[in-house]
């Protein structure tokens, strides 16, 4: 288990209810995430009566004028029984051949539930390189896009059949924040086999419901543990998912799949979180959590306060080593003297040309080398 913090605001509307629940209720569009053990089980496998609850949540939120968006888990475990498999796969090759006949009936199922208010559902399988790749990246949005005008469900996963450990997501909460800010959503909610969060496990001691969470102090404590038996989340992926949402301005609904009506109705049940008041542009959220890292820059004492603190633009001058090959256009870590990762951001030189120019300053630049390292513009603290 891990040791959990964060940084969340929120105001109270005079009414009592959180301005995050509101903006959850009222949001236009909404990025729900429904977790594999709300759809699957080790025995049965796919739940086809669990789904269309779901699909009715889901169906009367969009009915009463709301763009949503579904995140779906539960390929790998609904591959499970026809696989004849007791329990999800440790090793890749098993799961992505779970996740291959999983896909199949999970697309089919969503796509009987929905047809019965006569909608139709395209299915959009990711993998992490589609956040990454900025040109994956716009192709993804434009596919979601067009699909919500043409009046169809996107219902996205992961592409497990194909991803590597070294490409995953990690997680499919982790999924529903990048594709909530991929569309532009007002709300992302989390449905889960958990009715919100706690600061321990209730399931082995007793511990206390936090239903709103404003600001750091609100997870104080708060211990969170990895996923069970069908999935890989856990509460330390919601969480993460949630600060990552928060930063694209995007309020977060942690709640029980069992309670889905309520959860995309009135959002009086769960968990909410509240999000960052500032929202972060695109590009900086792409460079802060989609963008992979080619590579990393060890900074002097001068410019980690430039950088981190004043968000000031980074010259050659305080740059003491370089770290990898990357070329111009690449998203770096900008690093500490004591090895911290300070903040990241798209590096217009490539590492060799840097090399060249670590320390000086930029009136010893030629004059083709007087750019900065890092504009501030495209540089994000962690």
């Amino acid at each position: 288990m891990t040791q959990v913090n964060s940084e969340f605001s929120a105001a109270v509307s005079p009414g009592g209810l959180s301005a995050a629940r509101q903006a959850i209720a009222s949001a236009r569009s909404v990025v729900v995430k429904i977790g594999s053990s709300a759809l699957t089980s080790l025995q049965g496998g796919l739940d086809t009566e669990r789904l269309d609850r779901l699909a009715d949540a889901v169906e009367a939120r969009m009915r009463a004028g709301s763009d949503v968006v579904v995140v779906s888990s539960g390929a790998i475990g609904a591959g499970l029984a026809p696989l004849g498999l007791a329990s999800r796969p440790r090793d890749l090759a098993t799961k992505q051949a779970a996740a291959s006949v999983g896909q199949l009936a999970l697309a089919h199922a969503w796509g009987t539930s929905f047809a019965r208010y006569g909608r139709t559902v395209g299915q959009v399988l990711l993998v992490a390189d589609d956040f990454s790749r900025r040109e994956h990246h716009r192709n993804a949005q434009r596919t979601l896009d067009r699909l919500r005008s043409l009046g169809a469900v996107a219902v996205v996963n992961e592409n497990d059949t194909v991803a590597t450990e070294e490409i995953r997501f990690g997680d499919n909460d982790r999924l529903a924040a990048l594709v909530a800010h991929l569309v532009g959503a007002d709300a992302l909610v989390l449905l889960s086999d958990v009715e919100g969060l706690y600061d321990g496990d209730p399931r082995k001691s007793a511990a206390n419901f936090i239903p709103e969470v404003r600001d750091s102090t609100d997870l104080d404590g708060v211990i969170a543990g990895s996923g069970g038996a069908l999935g890989t989340g856990g509460m330390a992926s919601k969480l993460s998912a949630a600060r990552l949402a928060a930063d694209a301005g995007v309020p977060v609904l942690l709640a029980a799949a069992a309670e889905a009506d309520l959860a995309l109705t009135a959002g009086t049940v769960g968990t909410a979180f509240a999000a960052r008041p500032v929202r972060l542009s695109a590009r900086k959220f792409w460079v802060r959590h989609a963008a992979d890292s080619r590579g990393a820059l060890v900074l002097d004492d001068g410019a980690v306060q430039a950088v981190a603190e004043r968000r000031r633009s980074l010259l050659a001058a305080g740059i003491t080593g370089i770290r990898g090959q990357f070329s111009g256009g690449d998203v770096v870590d900008l690093i500490a003297p004591d090895d911290r990762v300070v903040a990241r951001g798209v590096v217009e030189y490539d590492s060799t040309e840097l090399s060249t120019m670590l320390g000086r300053s930029t009136t010893d630049l030629p004059e083709t080398m007087r750019r900065p390292v890092i504009h501030a513009d495209d540089l994000v603290g962690i």
